[in-house]
């Protein structure tokens, strides 16, 4: 497949042939089955204390001709404390146990649970393949909602990872059409439930891929951009081609790092 190679005013500069790396099948099943392996690794671990609804003395007898026991008394052999006496009279609650006010749970969550999920290497590249050859299929990308160029897939010249101010780059982006997507980007929705009081009062869009070839520049100016995310080529991945497991996200690659894909044959 060959694409145009675009310059930062919009004006076609030559042509370029993708990377035999765009030519794999679409396989939305191991794209999936990647990303979630992904998001896997960065569960953090939580549990209960192991002590938890277990530090209250519960060790009452049940054995007669015990005085400081419960046999003989028509009550079931739940674990009790003590919480006063008087001669052999007792008063006691239940605890300890499952069912009891302050009890312990019955199966908590453990701490030294593991979250990981593993996915074979060979596989992994394959669903980054995938991933990329639905970048350059327009009909994909729109379906995921994005606003694509009219010209999309393009590839953009190399000039552009050379950009330092971001007032420029939003300049640069409007100009090959990307308009609608920054503004479809820039919106944010509050969430519903108690997710508000937790750290993620807001909901955003995904919005374009910028691929470049190395660390420069550019990382930098499209921080402030909403939606906007630059990775280095040899950095990719599948969560970040196809974010919530939707494969066809609006991607930009630079002449440059296609170059580098090509040469280091990467995620071959």
């Amino acid at each position: 497949m060959e694409l145009k190679i675009i310059s930062m005013d919009n004006k076609v500069v030559g042509k370029k042939k993708l990377p035999v790396q765009f030519k794999e099948v679409i396989r939305p099943d191991l794209i999936k089955r990647t990303v979630l392996a992904l998001q896997s690794y960065k569960r953090q671990p939580y549990g209960t204390d192991p002590r938890a609804g277990m530090k209250a003395s519960a060790d009452l007898s049940r054995r007669r001709r015990k005085y400081r026991g419960s046999y003989g008394y028509g009550i079931s052999r739940v674990p009790r404390k003590i919480m006063s006496r008087r001669g052999t009279r007792f008063n006691w609650v239940g605890a300890v146990a499952p069912g009891m006010v302050g009890g312990r749970k019955a199966h908590p969550p453990k701490a030294e649970k593991i979250f990981a999920l593993k996915i074979n290497k060979k596989e992994r590249r394959k669903a980054i393949r995938s991933a990329l050859a639905a970048t350059v299929n327009k009909q994909l990308v729109v379906g995921r909602g994005h606003k694509a160029p009219d010209n999309y897939p393009i590839i953009l010249e190399s000039k552009i990872e050379d950009v330092e101010k971001t007032k420029e780059l939003r300049k640069i982006l409007s100009q090959i059409q990307l308009v609608e997507e920054l503004k479809r980007a820039s919106k944010r929705k509050v969430r519903a439930g108690k997710g508000k009081s937790r750290g993620r009062k807001y909901k955003k869009k995904i919005g374009p891929l910028l691929v470049v070839s190395k660390s420069c520049k550019l990382e930098k100016s499209a921080a402030n951009i909403p939606g906007v995310e630059i990775v280095q080529v040899s950095k990719l991945n599948a969560e970040l081609l196809a974010p919530g497991t939707v494969p066809g996200r609006l991607t930009l690659f630079t002449e440059s790092a296609l170059d580098k894909m090509e040469k280091d044959k990467l995620f071959m």
